[in-house]
């Protein structure tokens, strides 16, 4: 039998032992009772908040599955990266069987050369004809300008003397009229089936994407910055993304890789399917995401604007008056030169005689000016007689005119 007094040290071990394992499940019970207190705080907060209509950033990007958009690619928590492509669709039904069997082949080696995880998605979107439209009658318009036009054209030459134009002419001006006139009923009938079929909120089309996803983890990211990291991982998605793209072509299939614009648009679609035929992506991003809001620019805003075209207009107006009495001076200098030209020449011919005096001698330079201006008065002479017999021939010409 054992000794009482050696079983006491064990007894006390296992005492102490008991004790902490007994302090250990009540800290674990504890933290449990904390967290879930905690997780049914954040949910009742959350709740409340969505029935206020009331939303923080944190609480938005909790239930967004993203952090950002950048260089092309979806940065999605816990460090996964996504590239999309978009792949036109083919109508499979209307090929023949030797078709339908390349197309099939084609898949067949797409998935037999993939070595990695993609996801097939797909996306019904109802289609928007606004921009269509918008296009439709700005082009239209100009049509019905020129069709204004060559009417008008037609009428005047139709209803004009006979003899002003010819048969030949107004056949011309008919067949151009007819010919904008049908162009002009067409578009019209264009533009009124695609205000019709907009009505049409059951006009679907589906677009069909391939999604590529890459780990931070599969890089080792011990020696790289942040930065060096994406940029590897950039690398890394494209060459997948370029390699399906590749394979798909034996399926006669097209796809292209989304940039960051198309891919806002993906994800807004996505998370905004009852809204994003009313308020698209396009208009939430020319507006700054403030026309659900803001209903007119900042009065200062406009007004400033309006300051600086008085500005621009006033200055190109003083540039032009100023630019149109330089050039009027000029002009007018140019025609004083002109009008004296004939004195200058003779007035400079006295000048370089007179500057040459000691060299052809003083007798000589003195005759040679008399002989200068001998000529200018020669040529002055001349001139008024040509002026008189000029005036004269110009008046026998009217004369006859008024006989005849």
């Amino acid at each position: 039998m054992s000794n009482p007094e050696e079983l006491i040290p064990i007894l006390t071990v296992v005492a102490i032992v008991l004790v902490v394992i007994i302090f250990v499940l009540i800290g674990i019970w504890i933290f449990v009772v904390s967290r879930e207190k905690k997780n049914n705080k954040e949910k009742e907060s959350g709740e409340d908040a969505e029935k206020n209509g009331m939303y923080n950033m944190q609480s938005i990007m909790d239930f967004m599955e993203f952090e950002k958009i950048e260089d092309n690619m979806i940065v999605q928590k816990k460090g996964k990266y996504l590239m999309v492509l978009e792949c036109q669709g083919i109508n499979f039904d209307l090929m023949s069987e030797m078709e339908m069997t390349a197309v099939e082949q084609g898949f067949i080696e797409f998935l037999n050369t993939l070595k990695f995880e993609i996801q097939l998605y797909v996306q019904t979107r109802t289609v928007n004809l606004e921009d269509s439209l918008r296009e439709y009658k700005l082009k239209f318009r100009d049509i019905e300008d020129k069709y204004n036009v060559l009417q008008n054209k037609y009428i005047q030459m139709k209803e004009a003397e006979t003899g002003i134009y010819s048969d030949k002419e107004i056949y011309k001006a008919y067949v151009e009229y007819i010919r904008q006139k049908n162009k002009y009923e067409y578009t019209r009938d264009i533009i009124a089936d695609t205000e019709k079929n907009s009505l049409n909120s059951n006009v679907l089309h589906k677009k069909y994407y391939i999604i590529i996803s890459y780990y931070e983890d599969e890089v080792n990211t011990q020696n790289y910055s942040k930065d060096e990291i994406q940029n590897m991982v950039f690398n890394e998605l494209y060459t997948r993304a370029r390699s399906i793209m590749r394979t798909l072509t034996r399926c006669e299939v097209n796809s292209k890789i989304l940039d960051s614009r198309a891919l806002v648009e993906l994800l807004y679609n996505a998370y905004n399917r009852d809204d994003s035929d009313v308020f698209s992506t396009k208009m939430a991003m020319s507006s700054g995401f403030d026309a659900l809001y803001s209903t007119a620019p900042d009065v200062l805003d406009k007004k400033m604007k309006l300051i600086n075209k008085q500005i621009e207009d006033e200055g190109l107006k003083v540039a032009n008056e100023a630019i149109s009495e330089a050039r009027s001076d000029k002009e007018m200098m140019i025609r004083i030169r002109e009008e004296n030209a004939r004195n200058l020449i003779f007035d400079f011919a006295e000048q370089l005689i007179s500057e040459n005096e000691d060299y052809i001698g003083q007798d000589i330079a003195e005759d040679a000016k008399v002989k200068v201006r001998r000529k200018q008065k020669t040529a002055e002479e001349g001139g008024d007689n040509n002026e008189t017999k000029e005036k004269k021939t110009t008046t026998r010409r009217k004369k006859s005119v008024t006989n005849q």
